[in-house]
């Protein structure tokens, strides 16, 4: 009979090749079920397998084509709906595209009457795809393997498939290969600039990202600030303290769900596209298995013909590269939706800092928001990839069970009783790392104070505290570090007991299978297929704790940015705002009516009964002494208060000068004219009117000069003065100014007054309300009012205020003999207090040229100040490597390799005596000694074991040991450098390095390393047992391992390129961050908050322009790589299938399921190698700042100093000269000057004449460039850093106040008594103040001092000298921030109290100085008057002028 059906099928065959066009349409018309098409006995049951011809001519041929004519138009709509931009065309290309095809001659589809139509199609979607942008098509490319595969069938088709598939491989590499090849090849030649990178999809910009999800986001927290408002109405206050507790905790929650619904909303759908390429993997994952089943089967039977191995060996390979290729798909799309994630976030924090009120804003300091848009963007971008497998994971291991139970029966029970013990253990260990997870609260306390210290570093500095913040950091980084070695130990258990779950579960299944019955035997089939099962099983077992813990961390994360998101914003009814138009009648003006308002919604009123109307066009001072509420009457005419009760309204654009002036890192041009077009006739008005154009001439770029992070290069008068051109250069209606005449000497601020403020300046026709000290202006103010403890006591105009004889009238008479003195100290001597050189700001820039004629050619360059975060090029040094490695110890790495060694070594020899029993022969249907074969084969297994959780624990203690000393280093070096580095090092870069690049070293190299060196000795064990089973495959593996090796090297100098750059492209996202929190209240005056917006969406595009074709580029050499792995399946399953009379079933099953790993393995050791090449950049970055300049040792060892040192306080200056930088001008020239014990002196100036370059001196800020200064005959050059600051003391120009206790911020090394303390306090007039306080000295400062007035920190900086009480003290316009009557106590304090101290005061109130013994006139870096300032009159030189013009003589 079977004969006889090959005989018909024969006939049938010869009629069909004798009438072609007829069995052609006879097959189209019986359809598939015609037995032409189907014949077993042609098709399987023979030893030449073949299909029918009707089979090849309609099945093979219509299946590519009905999947490419059906899915096209979808593909198209896909692509009309993401336009990328059009990729251009050659004409030689378009010209090769059509002609393929043609040549091709698709010979099947002719004898169809379709010629080329699919060719056709095809072509026109690659044109489609050129016009909308895509790169590459994975749509396209699978029509082509299917063609190739369909292809491959027709033996009479030879020639022509060689043809095709030469059309077909350039395609693919074309499509899939080609574009990030380019990057690839481009890398490896040369270093990687940000200019060769892609450009961003449209579909992966911030604005494209963030204007549908804002919007959801804004409907999501109204929603939930509703129901929140719902609940506690509807419980009162009833609630206890527990209750509200947990009110709130839920709240947060709720906020950390509402982000995660937002974001699935936007960003699922094309996540889901993902899901289905990872089920798709799955399915050819569990296929590989049963086909290794077959393969063995084969094996077995001795009569079985060859074909059929090497059908089984081919569809095992093709089944694996089908299985690598929707895996990558899925990681690709995995990675889209991480880096869009990341991108909404950091958008959805930065629009947050920007409306975000005072009193949120008090609770969640700069340092958590840059960790919020770094660390917690990271774990959000991690739990994207992982997500997958927590519901993903528990159904493959259903699955495989499943497959377990058809080989082994009820024995497959075991390894469930298996699965369920670890579970609970990895949930218990889950749970615990989660309660660990702490750290995160370790490392934002660390983050915040290490940005404490970068923005009050020269307070440090001039006060030797660095050692009291370094332990201060040290302290919260052994936390950290400690709750981060608990979590490490856990999650080594739980890789032990999941590396070890394959052999566990093997184990309890393989020894319940043979003990229970002896007639159960181990054969190969049994053995392998069930260990391929168990190795699929392993991929979810190993996942699912990592997906559990992302979840955890993610949960946190959420929760967190959560809580920000959904903390609460300024109200836009604080303040009724028209705009002038709108306004018809010109009687309307800015009015506050019964106002109370306080900073926070539970805290005291900071203003009650607030009553003004001010006259448009009006200028209305306000004055009051420190902490009376000036600066919080502003606040609250902006809307930056709480408003209690009343009604605020202001008419037209407002422009704000803060008290303490907000300066951009960016050119001066840039932050006079603040985002608006530069009018050169205006823009040089301005800059006149502001006594700004003496600096520009002294600056080296003139206004195109940059200006540092918070305006450290220039002086507090010129960050004053560029704060306040700001303002002028805007035309606003309303002009709100908060004491910007305080940090400008006298005259400057008199100058200003006429030219910008008073009746004929050029704001005269603006309404103006400004906050002042100087009482010198107050008679020119329409409109006075008097604050006194946050009320206004007593309004009206000069003369109604003194007619009344009140309060102020006393006062005015007091005061206002000494101010009209001062009103026009210091001349147009200091013209705008210029020089970079002034007050005590270290001067990068250098000062103005002191020479006559400056020969050398300015350099381009010369204004630009900070150093942009450059990426360094090329592959990581190997002396990186051998630098982490030497911080871990010898004597951790060498019993790690031995572990690693040792572990697979267990692995090696377990599984060959598993193929040794599955040979063991059957007699009498058992085999023999089958519990010494399990007890053998358990005690390797569990040894094994003991040495994962061996390998993983020591590599963990290793990691920290390492991080320790790195960021020990890290901050060391940092603390150690001189001033100039902070000036021109952005914070930015540093806090990069403190939060991301450390978190990379404490966490991803340890993590990475495990992974890498496990795989890699993983890989050789596989590579052993392959060639132990067939020699012949090392003709195969050898080339393959060179070729892996080769493209390996080839992509980890591009991927560590990119890592690069996305490091540095990421620093000034930070800074900008940074920059926008801290002048928030400034941007929002202006209105500018769309433009520092749009700011912050190019920074973050730019950074994800960088890390895009990172992920990419992975994924491509994964791809390619993972083929090389296919074809090391193919080798071994085709050698086994060819070696069949010589091999046995256990040792080619051995062989077989162990290179079916390869694939894994490879993915595995790439993923993990590139991380650790990736990361291992991170101790490159930590150490780029060991090579920097440091400054001098903080103490010399056996030092001689008298601990009494200076005992009298005699200063001399012998021959002393100060360059800023080598080869610029000299700062100070031949200064030759003895200060006697007890003298005070004054030291004034002209601008840049260098009066504080003598108070660098003293502290060594700068260090001598010839000369030597001796205090008590001591060379201060010879002595350390902290043995001469910690001995002399200065009251700085800006006050900066640490968060922590007012008692800290005093005496940060608990050296002083309560007592003393206290009496410091009363002396600085802080005592009232700090005994009202709820916590008296243990009261909290916020982050930079934010909740005390300026004033108020002056004081506490007073407070601070007289604590510490040296024998030299050193003033810089100590008093510019208080008010008249507090800086006339001052003034005595220090005279009485310092009364046997040698004083130095850089003088701005000549009028303070006149009583001094000695007064120094410096004049272009050398002094040009020296006496006592009566002599120093009666000689009418200089000072005489300058005094002159102050009105003093």
């Amino acid at each position: 009979m079977q004969s006889g059906n090959v005989d018909l099928a024969t006939s049938a065959n010869s009629a069909h090749f004798g009438r072609h066009k007829q069995n052609t349409s006879h097959c189209r018309l019986s359809g598939f079920v015609s037995s032409s098409c189907t014949d077993w006995n042609r098709t399987w049951y023979t030893d030449k397998p073949d299909l029918t011809e009707c089979f090849q001519n309609t099945v093979l041929v219509w299946f590519p084509c009905v999947y490419l004519w059906l899915l096209a138009p979808f593909y198209a709509l896909k692509l009309y709906c993401h336009d990328c931009g059009c990729i251009r065309i050659s004409t030689l290309c378009t010209a090769k595209t059509v002609s393929q095809p043609i040549e091709s001659q698709y010979v099947l589809l002719i004898s169809l009457s379709l010629p080329l139509s699919p060719q056709v199609l095809a072509i026109c979607i690659i044109q489609l795809e050129r016009i909308r942008g895509c790169r590459s098509s994975v749509f396209l490319f699978l029509f082509w393997v299917l063609v190739v595969v369909c292809s491959l069938v027709p033996l009479r088709a030879k020639i022509q498939l060689a043809m095709y598939e030469e059309v077909v491989l350039n395609l693919h590499t074309q499509y899939v290969i080609a574009v990030p090849l380019r990057l690839v090849v481009k890398g490896y030649r040369t270093p990687l600039e940000a200019g060769d990178l892609w450009n961003l999809r449209e579909e992966d910009t911030s604005d494209k990202i963030l204007s549908d999800l804002e919007e959801e986001w804004t409907t999501e927290c109204a929603k939930l600030q509703e129901k929140t408002m719902v609940a506690a109405v509807a419980l009162g206050t009833r609630l206890p303290d527990q209750a509200q507790i947990l009110r709130k905790l839920q709240k947060e929650q709720s906020s950390g769900f509402c982000l995660l619904r937002t974001l699935a909303r936007n960003l699922g759908p094309y996540f889901l596209t993902g899901t289905m390429c990872i089920i798709f993997h799955d399915f050819f994952m569990f296929a590989i298995p049963q086909v290794l089943s077959l393969l063995l089967g084969f094996m077995n039977e001795e009569d079985a013909p060859l074909w059929k191995g090497y059908f089984y060996a081919t569809l095992m390979f093709l089944l694996s590269c089908l299985q690598s290729l929707f895996n990558h798909q899925y990681m690709y799309t995995c990675f889209t939706v991480g880096m869009r994630v990341k991108t909404a976030v950091m958008g959805l924090v930065y629009r947050k800092s920007l409306v975000i009120n005072s009193a949120s804003r008090r609770t969640c300091t700069v340092g958590e928001i840059v960790n919020l848009v770094s660390a917690d963007t990271q774990k959000l971008m991690d739990f994207v990839v992982y997500f997958n497998a927590v519901w993903l994971a528990p159904i493959e291991i259903a699955l495989c069970l499943f497959f377990l139970w058809q080989h082994l029966g009820p024995s497959a029970l075991a390894g469930i009783a298996t699965v369920i013990l670890i579970f609970p253990l990895n949930g218990f260990i889950a749970k615990k790392r989660s309660k660990l997870q702490v750290q995160m609260k370790f490392m934002d306390g660390r983050i915040k104070l290490m940005n404490e210290i970068l923005n009050g570093i020269k307070i440090l500095k001039f006060y030797a505290w660095e050692k009291a913040f370094l332990e201060q950091v040290l302290g919260y980084r052994e936390k950290e570090l400690k709750a981060l070695k608990k979590s490490q130990i856990l999650y080594s258990i739980s890789i032990a007991s999941f590396n070890s779950s394959t052999f566990l579960i093997a184990f309890a299944m393989f020894g319940v299978y043979v003990l229970i019955d002896d007639k159960n035997v181990l054969d190969a089939q049994k053995v392998f297929v069930s260990m391929a099962l168990i190795n699929i099983l392993k991929t979810p077992l190993s996942q699912l704790p990592f997906a559990m813990s992302t979840t955890m961390q993610a949960i946190v994360s959420l929760k967190r940015l959560g809580k920000y998101l959904c903390s609460e914003e300024l109200k836009d009814d604080n303040v009724c705002g028209l705009p002038l138009p709108v306004v018809t009648n010109k009687n309307k003006p800015p009015k506050m009516y019964n106002g109370t308002f306080s900073w926070t919604k539970e805290g005291p009123p900071c203003l009650k009964r607030i009553n003004v109307r001010v006259p448009q066009g009006s200028l209305v001072a306000v004055v009051g002494h420190v902490g009376s509420g000036k600066s919080s009457l502003l606040s609250a005419m902006l809307g930056e208060t709480e408003k209690r009760s009343g009604s605020v309204s202001i008419k037209g654009s407002v422009a704000y000068v803060p008290q303490q002036a907000w300066i951009q890192n960016a050119t001066v041009q840039d932050n006079v004219t603040f985002g608006r077009e530069k009018q050169k006739t205006w823009y040089q008005r301005v800059l006149d009117a502001c006594a700004l154009l003496p600096d520009l001439e002294i600056l080296p770029a003139g206004d195109s000069t940059e200006i540092g992070e918070k305006g450290l290069n220039l002086s507090g008068g010129q960050k004053q003065r560029v704060s306040l051109a700001r303002a002028v250069y805007r035309k606003a209606d309303v002009y709100l100014l908060d004491d910007p005449l305080s940090a400008v000497d006298a005259h400057v601020g008199q100058h200003i007054f006429d030219k910008v403020i008073g009746p004929k300046g050029v704001l005269r026709d603006k309404t103006r309300v400004l906050v002042t000290h100087g009482m010198s202006f107050l008679p020119q103010a329409d409109l006075i009012l008097v604050l006194v403890d946050g009320e206004i006591t007593e309004s009206g105009s000069y003369q109604e205020l003194l007619s009344r004889h009140g309060a102020f009238a006393d006062f005015i008479h007091t005061f206002a003999s000494n101010d009209r003195k001062e009103s026009v100290t210091e001349t147009a001597a200091q013209r705008g207090r210029t020089s970079l050189g002034d007050t005590n700001s270290t001067n990068l820039q250098g000062m103005e040229p002191m020479s006559e004629i400056d020969e050398e050619p300015v350099p381009e360059d010369l204004g630009k100040l900070m150093e942009v975060d450059k990426a360094r090029t090329g592959r990581v040094r190997l002396e990186m490597y051998m630098e982490y490695f030497k911080t871990i110890g010898m004597a951790f790495i060498i019993p790690i390799v031995f572990l690693y060694a040792f572990q697979q070594g267990a692995s090696l020899a377990y599984n060959y005596w598993l193929s040794l029993w599955a040979d063991e022969p059957i007699v009498n249907g058992t085999q023999v000694d089958t519990d010494m074969k399990l007890a053998v084969y358990g005690a390797l297994g569990f040894a094994q074991g003991i040495a994962i959780f061996g390998t993983t624990v020591a590599i963990s203690v290793g990691g920290i040991i390492a991080s320790r000393h790195l960021h020990m280093d890290l901050l060391k070096n940092v603390l150690h450098s001189p001033m100039s580095f902070f000036e021109t090092t952005p914070s930015g870069n540093l806090l990069n390095r403190f939060a991301k690049e450390i978190d990379a070293i404490d966490c991803m190299i340890p993590d990475g390393l495990k992974m890498m060196l496990g795989y890699l000795f993983k890989l050789m064990e596989v590579c052993i047992i392959v060639m132990l089973a067939t020699p012949f495959a090392a003709v195969v593996i050898l080339p393959l391992a060179i070729l892996y090796a080769f493209v390996q090297s080839f992509y980890v100098a591009t991927s560590c390129q990119l890592r690069r750059l996305e490091s540095v492209s990421r620093s000034p996202i930070y800074t900008h961050f940074n920059e926008t929190v801290q002048g928030a209240s400034v941007i929002r005056a202006f209105g500018e908050q769309h433009r520092f917006i749009v700011q912050a969406n190019k920074r973050v595009d730019f950074n994800q322009t960088s890390y895009f074709p990172r992920f990419v580029a992975t994924r491509w050499l994964a791809v390619n790589l993972e083929f090389v792995g296919n074809g090391v399946v193919l080798a071994a399953a085709i050698l086994s299938v060819m070696g069949k009379d010589t091999l046995s079933p256990g040792i080619v099953g051995l062989a077989v399921s162990h290179s079916l790993q390869v694939t894994g393995i490879l993915s595995w050791i790439v993923r993990s190698w590139t991380d650790v090449e990736n990361n291992i950049v991170s101790v490159e970055r930590v150490k780029e700042y060991a090579d920097t300049a440091k400054e001098a040792v903080w103490t010399v060892e056996g030092s001689s100093l008298p601990l009494a040192w200076p005992q009298t306080g005699t200063i001399e200056f012998q021959d002393y000269g100060l360059q800023y930088r080598k080869g610029l001008d000299w700062a100070l020239k031949g200064i030759t000057l003895k200060i006697q014990e007890r003298e005070k002196v004054g030291i004034v100036g002209r601008t840049g004449a260098g009066k504080s370059s003598l108070a660098l001196g003293i502290f060594r800020i700068l260090e001598a460039a010839k000369g030597a200064i001796y205090i008590d005959g001591v060379n201060i050059a010879e002595i350390g850093l902290h043995d001469l600051r910690s001995r002399i003391t200065i009251i700085p120009q800006d006050p900066v106040l640490f968060s922590g206790s007012l008692r800290m911020n005093l005496d940060p090394f608990d050296t002083y008594t309560d007592e003393e303390i206290w009496s410091s306090l009363e002396l600085a007039h802080l005592k009232n103040f700090v005994s009202n306080l709820p916590d008296k000295l243990n009261y909290e400062c916020s982050e930079g001092g934010e909740n005390l007035s300026l004033g108020q920190r002056q004081l506490v900086c007073l407070a601070r000298a007289l604590l510490r009480k040296t024998k030299i003290l050193v003033l810089d316009e100590a008093t510019a921030a208080v008010d008249l009557e507090t800086d006339t106590l001052i003034q005595s304090t220090i005279r009485q109290q310092f009364e046997d101290c040698t004083v130095l005061t850089i003088a701005h109130r000549l009028n303070t100085i006149m009583d001094y013994t000695r007064v120094i006139v410096m004049d272009k870096g050398h002094i040009s008057e020296m006496d006592s300032p009566t002599n120093l009159i009666s000689n009418r030189g200089q000072f005489y002028h300058m005094c002159r013009e102050a009105g003093l003589v």
